[in-house]
């Protein structure tokens, strides 16, 4: 078993324990800047004695607009989150959107993560299931969590054990998310670590025409507000520029903003596992 798949290997046997952390850009960018947001990640959660899984996109087949950034593709992708993953000695997750690419992606990362438009996919889920790899399973932003529980069954009936959700909001009329902590409750009550995507939460779908916007400032106090409900894991989404990212510049919090809300985040944990 390597280091990286002890990781999760831990969080799934214990995930009220330490908060795991996923975290990096949304699309893969340069390898200095992938290079640079995952160490910033890894060295603040290492300190702080917390997990981590960076995360990265080789694709995002999901943008508002065709004109949009999509990434390198699956082939120099994987390629580039092997190397991360080598480099940095960190599991790695990515986005799958179609069930002909989940036996190839898992051999890459070591997590796989579907998005939340495409959570009720029943072949892209087994598909996932069947790669013998955790599976994240983001909450659609049409979906109750009740309705998660199928989906949670359809993971479970491809083989899956290690099985996690992801809270990124619900649709609140257009142009709008929000986030429904007695539903987090609920998610809860599923039986599987619950993570809280606190980046993705603050968009606005749509409301900047063909980019989705977003209210980034929000994200750390969604964060801490989560952390303190009782979930296991927190996604964060950053940059070192984010008005520079390729995809989700509009709620990117900023890479130097991180370690300082990481720390916070820890303080809370330990107060609620300790209240």
């Amino acid at each position: 078993m390597t280091p990286q798949t002890q990781v999760l290997e831990s969080f799934f046997d214990r995930p009220h324990q330490q908060l795991l952390v996923i975290g990096g850009p949304c699309v893969l960018e340069s390898d200095a800047i992938n290079q640079q947001i995952g160490e910033t990640l890894r060295d603040a959660c290492q300190e702080l004695g917390l997990r981590f899984v960076l995360k990265a996109s080789f694709d995002k087949a999901n943008r508002s607009s065709g004109k949009s950034p999509r990434g390198p593709g699956l082939k120099h992708g994987l390629e580039r989150l092997t190397k991360l993953r080598d480099m940095l000695g960190v599991p790695v997750t990515t986005d799958i959107h179609d069930a002909s690419q989940c036996e190839v992606v898992a051999q890459a990362v070591d997590m796989l993560q579907v998005p939340a438009f495409l959570c009720r996919q029943t072949d892209l889920l087994l598909a996932a299931a069947d790669t013998g790899k955790p599976v994240n399973v983001k909450k659609g932003q049409f979906m109750s969590p009740a309705e998660m529980g199928h989906v949670v069954a359809k993971v479970r009936d491809g083989g899956c054990r290690r099985i996690m959700l992801t809270e990124r909001g619900t649709t609140f009329g257009y142009n709008r998310l929000i986030n429904d902590f007695m539903g987090i409750g609920d998610l809860m009550d599923l039986g599987v670590p619950i993570c809280f995507d606190a980046t993705h939460s603050t968009q606005l779908p749509g409301g900047e025409g063909e980019r989705t916007g977003g209210r980034p400032e929000r994200a750390p106090l969604l964060a801490k507000a989560a952390v303190a409900a009782g979930v296991s894991a927190i996604f964060i989404e950053c940059h070192p520029e984010p008005s520079k990212a390729l995809s989700d510049a509009s709620t990117m919090l900023a890479l130097g903003a991180v370690p300082a809300l990481l720390k916070s985040l820890n303080a809370l944990r330990k107060a609620a596992l300790h209240a």
